[in-house]
């Protein structure tokens, strides 16, 4: 809990976009959504196998009771998802497992291929480092559950990319989609998500434009996006 300054940076930085554009003038309709948490001990605190029911119905069970961010982010997708927007991107220090792979000054891109690739574009253009990642196809599997639909713990191994697979389960269909496709890809909001859990806070030295402390990391990737969207 001592890490509360670097863990509540995807929330400050969805923040910070949304102020960005506002005051940029961009002619995009932007909305941010905050999903905020008490991470604090409590009687009403979350237990080991406890069944939680997410926004919108789906239930998970709690195998890890650290894992809580990705909990709250099912919510904010879920509900992000009923205003149909074009595209929905959620940015959160979510995985260890982002360290491991990618270090402290690149953060992880996954989700829908194309708007995957268009932020890593956008990264660029903006001097942040960014790497797109997959999804496989298996990575659900490990979230099986037999009291609920999903556990909130999947495999160690490619935490980070399971931790997509889990929230990508919370991404609402588009309304004028085609019920009958065989892709679920073709049918869902285009979503991205955005592993920001190294890069978000620097405990070293200043480097570059970089401070100690807190980065804003991303924020000059998303409104690089966005200018792009406004430009089209």
């Amino acid at each position: 809990m001592t890490t509360m300054k670097l863990d509540m940076a995807g929330a400050a930085t969805v923040l910070s976009i949304v102020l960005a554009a506002a005051e940029l003038n961009l002619p995009i309709r932007v909305t941010g959504w905050l999903c905020l948490a008490e991470n604090m001990p409590s009687s009403t605190a979350q237990r080991p196998e406890d069944v939680i029911s997410i926004y919108g119905g789906k239930t998970v069970e709690v195998l890890n009771t650290d894992a809580e961010g990705r909990l709250v982010l099912a919510d904010g997708i879920v509900a992000a998802s009923e205003e149909q927007p074009d595209a929905i991107v959620d940015v959160a220090t979510l995985t260890g497992a982002q360290m491991i792979a990618l270090g402290n000054r690149t953060f992880g891109v996954m989700g829908h291929e194309s708007l995957r690739d268009s932020l890593v574009e956008a990264a660029d253009v903006a001097g942040e480092s960014a790497w797109g990642m997959p999804i496989p196809e298996e990575a659900l599997a490990g979230f099986r559950s037999d009291v609920a639909d999903l556990t909130n713990t999947g495999a160690r191994e490619g935490g980070m990319l399971n931790a997509a697979a889990f929230l990508r389960e919370f991404v609402g269909d588009r309304t004028d989609a085609d019920e009958d496709a065989l892709d679920p890809e073709t049918r869902r909001i285009p979503w991205a998500h955005v592993d920001i859990a190294g890069p978000s806070f620097n405990d070293k030295g200043p480097y570059g434009y970089i401070p100690k402390g807190g980065t804003g990391v991303t924020v000059r990737t998303l409104i690089s996006y966005l200018e792009g969207l406004a430009r089209a």
